[in-house]
């Protein structure tokens, strides 16, 4: 059985000796539209992360048998034209819970903790030089009483609301998919949930009903205090939108982990506005900690031993 892996350089520094044992894998770091349909005319299992698996490539692939999504959305894979040739499509799933919340709160304490000017305070000697033994130019909020507004609680954004939950918030939620089927928190309207949180954290799926969820209109809604988080996926938030109240001062801070373009453009607005300091910023990494990555090559090499 010959394993071909189009785009491995995201699992840079994994182990894939489990997949290894169940054939012949063969790891290209990334690929090409041109080249991946040279690399996969005779693999019999197939493994993707963000290279787009189109009606072409599965025709360029005839012998194969299963596609491997390396991650959990397989938004990139052309699910019809697999279904018309009989080839199973199989994801990994909750692997990376535990991973992104933890970036989640990352960012959430950083905002609101003033981290980065507290830490180089301390660094440029601006501390020592001070006179007194603190610094307190800078008062940071308790999130103890705070609101925290989950966009999304399937099992990432359950599991923030219940750290947010340990840390003493209550937690609203709004259902991107329109049942509010958890009735530990209560479920809200997004307009109700922009006005009244203090912290805004996106856990959902991109597709028709979350594509641009977040615009101006919804951001104008915020608190002046406010911070919003996307850790689901790129286009939820509208970016530009998002630059500009955040130059003007409207909210509080913002930090994400996904973009509308990967990577991110270098003329992207979020990287040329006025108030860097209130923004944070990850290159699509929240998903990838080193246990993670464990659980995720485990989960790709299930499924393909299931799915031989």
């Amino acid at each position: 059985m010959k394993i071909v892996y189009l785009d491995a350089a995201t699992m840079a520094g994994s182990s894939f000796a489990e997949i290894e044992k169940l054939g012949e894998l063969v790891c290209y770091d990334t690929s090409t539209p041109a080249e991946a349909l040279q690399r996969v005319s005779d693999c019999d299992v197939l493994i993707v992360n963000k290279v787009k698996v189109t009606k072409e490539l599965i025709a360029a692939a005839t012998g194969l048998h299963l596609i491997c999504e390396a991650a959990t959305g397989v938004n990139n894979i052309d699910l019809k034209a697999a279904e018309s040739r009989g080839i199973p499509v199989r994801n990994v799933a909750g692997y990376s819970t535990d991973s992104v919340v933890q970036q989640t709160f990352m960012h959430i304490l950083s905002l609101t903790g003033y981290s980065d000017y507290f830490d180089n305070a301390v660094k440029s000697g601006k501390y020592s030089s001070c006179g007194l033994f603190t610094d307190a130019s800078h008062p940071f909020i308790e999130l103890a009483g705070k609101t925290m507004g989950i966009i999304g609680l399937g099992s990432i954004g359950s599991k923030v609301a219940k750290v947010a939950e340990a840390l003493g918030m209550d937690v609203i939620y709004f259902s991107t998919s329109g049942t509010g089927h958890c009735k530990s928190y209560p479920s809200v309207t997004l307009e109700s949930l922009m006005k009244n949180s203090d912290v805004i954290s996106v856990h959902a799926p991109y597709n028709d009903r979350t594509a641009g969820l977040v615009g101006a209109r919804e951001l104008a809604m915020m608190k002046a205090t406010a911070i919003i988080i996307n850790m689901g996926r790129g286009g939820i938030v509208d970016e530009e939108a998002l630059a500009d109240v955040v130059d003007k001062g409207t909210i509080g801070g913002a930090a994400l982990d996904v973009y509308t373009v990967e990577p991110l453009p270098y003329d992207s607005p979020l990287l040329h506005t006025s108030h860097p300091e209130k923004l944070r910023f990850t290159p699509h990494t929240a998903w990838a900690s080193v246990e993670a990555r464990k659980r995720l090559v485990a989960g790709i090499a299930r499924n393909i031993a299931e799915g031989w």
